[in-house]
């Protein structure tokens, strides 16, 4: 075997090892498809949610979810998951021990963000295709925009993860940091309270909050509405300053 080959194989047998790792603590799984498939159903399944309300522009409750699950999906795999694992592997020394070995320890970084990304394009996919052929969601009228959006909240949203992998040094602090953001960005989101009735200020805070950002993007998608520059400018932005952020900061032992 040529030595052009033997970093492919190589890469491919940590990325198998990865992932079989990941069925086996299936939190991303869990996380990232489980938690929102269920608020999917919980939503879709109550009649009054599905019932057109003028408070939120002639849409149902349950449509204007539907963009904050897309949101929490990628929000679960590069928060909560993501950084937990990359900051265990630092912790136990495995990137340390992967150092000495012909395979550099960036195989593991480029490992994790192949499994996480996978995840989270399958588990966009369900959310997606469930949502329209199960209960009623119409499909996205800018499918254009509805894709860019997803890219853009994809490379935010991992970003953001990588920087809290980069500057936790156990996982306790990780699973803080990330848990802080994953709640408040939730709220920015429009979880607890739709977007559409937040008072002036709290939306326009909200739109410069990747989540906020995220949702709106996907929202005005799905309506076929022309998506505002200033929310596609703000997830390019945190996927610009926290990607440095982590490549600066990021250390192996």
């Amino acid at each position: 075997m040529s030595r052009r080959q033997t970093p492919r194989a190589a890469f491919a047998k940590l990325l198998r090892n990865e992932a079989r790792l990941a069925l086996r603590v299936p939190l991303g799984l869990g996380m990232g498809l489980g938690l929102p498939v269920l608020l999917l159903i919980i939503f879709g399944s109550i009649p009054a949610l599905r019932k057109a309300s003028p408070q939120l522009g002639g849409l149902s409750y349950f449509s204007v979810s539907f963009p904050v699950l897309i949101g929490t999906t990628v929000l679960s795999l590069s928060t909560l998951s993501l950084p937990r694992n990359l900051v265990t592997y630092r912790e136990t020394g495995v990137l340390r021990r992967l150092s000495l070995t012909p395979a550099p320890p960036a195989w593991m970084l480029g490992a994790q963000l192949v499994i996480n990304l996978l995840i989270t394009i399958g588990s966009l996919a369900v959310l997606t295709v469930a949502g329209i052929a199960f209960f009623g969601l119409h499909a996205p009228q800018n499918w254009p925009g509805f894709l860019l959006g997803i890219v853009l909240t994809i490379a935010a949203f991992f970003a953001i993860g990588l920087w809290i992998a980069a500057v936790a040094r156990n996982n306790a602090v990780a699973n803080g940091i990330g848990g802080l953001l994953f709640y408040v960005m939730l709220f920015f989101g429009g979880l607890w309270v739709p977007r559409a009735v937040m008072p002036t200020v709290l939306r326009n805070v909200s739109d410069w909050t990747p989540m906020g950002a995220a949702v709106g993007v996907v929202q005005d998608s799905l309506q076929g509405i022309a998506i505002p520059l200033h929310l596609l400018l703000a997830l390019a932005g945190y996927a610009l300053v926290f990607g440095y952020l982590a490549v600066r900061y990021f250390s192996w032992e």
